[in-house]
C-alpha cells in the first residue's frame, strides 16, 4: 500500500508540475502575441518580441510552439488587451496584478471575486504608486569557469545597476544571477546581452516593492496572503503578480 501511496504522490506532483508548464507556456504565447500585434513578427526589428522568444527558450518551450504563436498572432488571431489590478490582501499586504485578456468582463469579474472570497480588497489603479517600482530583472547563468566578480563588471558596462547574490545549483554545476535594469535600461540592456552572445533564462519588466515597503506578517497571516496569490496565478487571465509580503521559509513549508 506504501508503494501505492508514493506512486500516487509521484503522479501528483508530475502532474502539478505539467500543468504548470502548460500555464507558463499559454502566458508567453500570450505575450508572444502582443508583442507581434504591437511590433510586427519580425524579432530582430521587435525588442519586445525578441524577449519573449527568449524567455520561451529559458523554460524550453519548443521551438514549433514559439513559431505557431508567432504565424499565428501575425494572422487575424484573438486581440489581448493589457489589465492591471491593485487591492491589498489580509494584514495590509499590496498586491498588484497584471493581465492579458481577450474579455475584460470576464477578467475584472474573476478578480474582483478572489479578492473578495480571499478577505482583501480591490482598489483603485494608482493606490500602490508609492510601493512598487518598475524595474528590468534579468535572470541568466553565469559562465562556466567565469569569475562572478568580473562578469557582473561586465554587465554593469552593458547596464546593469545592481544584482541578488549568486545562486549556485552543486548537482547542476551552475550559478545563477538575477540583475537589474531601471525601466527605461531594460531594452538597450536586453539588445546588449543578445550583442554580446550572453544568454538569459527570463527578461522581463516586473514591479519590485522597496525593502522599507515590504510587510512582515506572522505565519498563519502570510500563507492565507501566499494562497490569495496562488489563486491570482491560477488565473488563465493573469500573467503576473506582485507583493510585498516578507515570505518566511515557515510560510513556504506550510504551502508545500
Amino acid at each position: 500500500m506504501s508503494g501505492h501511496n508514493k506512486w500516487s504522490t509521484i503522479k501528483r506532483k508530475k502532474g502539478a508540475l505539467d500543468a504548470k508548464r502548460s500555464a507558463m507556456f499559454s502566458r508567453i504565447a500570450k505575450e508572444i502575441a502582443v508583442a507581434v500585434k504591437e511590433g510586427g513578427p519580425d524579432p530582430d526589428g521587435n525588442p519586445r518580441l525578441r524577449t519573449a522568444i527568449n524567455n520561451a527558450k529559458g523554460v524550453s518551450m519548443p521551438k514549433d510552439n514559439i513559431e505557431r504563436a508567432i504565424s499565428k498572432s501575425a494572422g487575424d488571431g484573438v486581440t489581448y488587451t493589457e489589465v492591471t489590478f491593485e487591492g491589498y490582501a489580509p494584514g495590509g499586504v499590496a498586491v498588484f496584478i497584471e493581465c492579458l485578456t481577450d474579455n475584460n468582463n470576464r477578467t475584472v469579474a474573476s478578480v474582483r471575486s478572489i479578492f473578495n472570497k480571499r478577505n482583501g480588497t480591490l482598489g483603485t489603479n494608482g493606490s500602490l504608486s508609492s510601493v512598487f517600482d518598475r524595474k528590468g530583472v534579468v535572470t541568466l547563468n553565469v559562465p562556466a569557469g567565469k569569475d562572478v566578480d568580473e562578469f557582473q563588471m561586465e554587465l554593469i558596462e552593458l547596464g546593469a545597476d545592481d544584482f541578488d547574490d549568486v545562486v549556485e545549483d552543486e548537482e547542476e554545476g551552475t550559478k545563477t544571477l538575477v540583475c537589474y535594469t531601471s525601466m527605461e535600461g531594460f531594452a538597450g540592456f536586453t539588445k546588449a546581452l543578445d550583442e554580446a552572445k550572453i544568454e538569459t533564462t527570463n527578461a522581463s519588466l516586473q514591479r519590485i516593492a522597496a525593502e522599507y515597503n515590504m510587510k512582515e506578517l506572522d505565519t498563519a497571516s502570510g500563507v492565507s496572503v501566499l494562497k490569495m496569490i496562488e489563486a491570482f496565478e491560477d488565473d488563465d487571465d493573469v500573467q503576473a503578480v506582485y507583493h510585498n509580503l516578507v515570505v518566511t521559509e515557515e510560510m513556504e513549508a506550510a504551502m508545500e
